[in-house]
């Protein structure tokens, strides 16, 4: 019974997770600090405040999924929920893609990021994770599912740690790569950098709106 319940909250949660991870939010400054003066420690440091936020941002709804929970079924509530959570994300995705060619600039805090350090690099990180509206929309939607489809509190754990780990792999990769094999990934990555740079509000804009309309059609099937 419970088997079936984990099932669905993986199937609901990995599209989420694998959404927040495809945003450039976290992927180009992991990328920009990399060629800082401390690239290793600032890099890895904004690795662990992202985990963190991430991870937080997803307890809190699991939390709260979990208070309100009533019967061993997925309760109505979490269908308005869902449901709610994306009309918002189709909302802010359409608004983001009529507006992608509003600025050719980048935002001015990756500018800023030429001179961070491990520091700047955690407050960052937590300011794109816990305390960026598009992420934490996500970040909701994946913890309300999990709390309220998951059972038993081991089961919840994993799905939270799993969670947090997709949506932390793109941040993972780069950072990671440069850990282990030096400054002969700098290449390949400034290139990557670049593209998402250029595109990165497309990028979100398409993500978003794909998964709000996921949720919506999730939403109205659980109704």
């Amino acid at each position: 019974m419970s088997t079936g319940r984990d099932s669905a909250a993986v199937a609901d949660t990995l599209p989420l997770a694998v959404a927040i991870a495809a945003s450039p939010f976290p992927v180009i400054p992991s990328i920009l600090l990399l060629f800082t003066p401390r690239p290793r420690a600032t890099s890895l440091s904004f690795l662990a405040g992202w985990f963190m936020g991430i991870l937080c941002a997803v307890t809190v709804f699991v939390v709260l999924a979990e208070v309100v929970e009533t019967g061993d079924e997925t309760p109505a509530w979490a269908s308005w929920v869902r449901l709610s959570l994306g009309v918002a994300l189709v909302v802010i995705g359409v608004r983001q893609w009529l507006t992608r060619h509003d600025s050719s600039d980048g935002p001015a805090w990756m500018r800023s990021l030429e001179s961070a350090g491990p520091v700047e690099a955690v407050r960052l990180s937590l300011v794109l994770s816990f305390l960026n509206p598009k992420i934490l929309l996500l970040a909701a939607a994946g913890g309300l599912a999990i709390g309220a489809e998951t059972g038993g509190a081991f089961a919840t754990l994993l799905a939270v740690l799993g969670f947090t780990a997709v949506a932390s792999i793109t941040v993972a990769v780069p950072v990671l790569s440069f850990a282990v094999f030096g400054e002969r990934v700098l290449g390949p990555l400034r290139a990557a950098k670049g593209w998402l740079e250029r595109n990165n509000a497309t990028v979100m804009a398409v993500v978003i709106t794909v998964i709000g309309a996921v949720l919506v059609a999730k939403g109205i099937r659980g109704l």
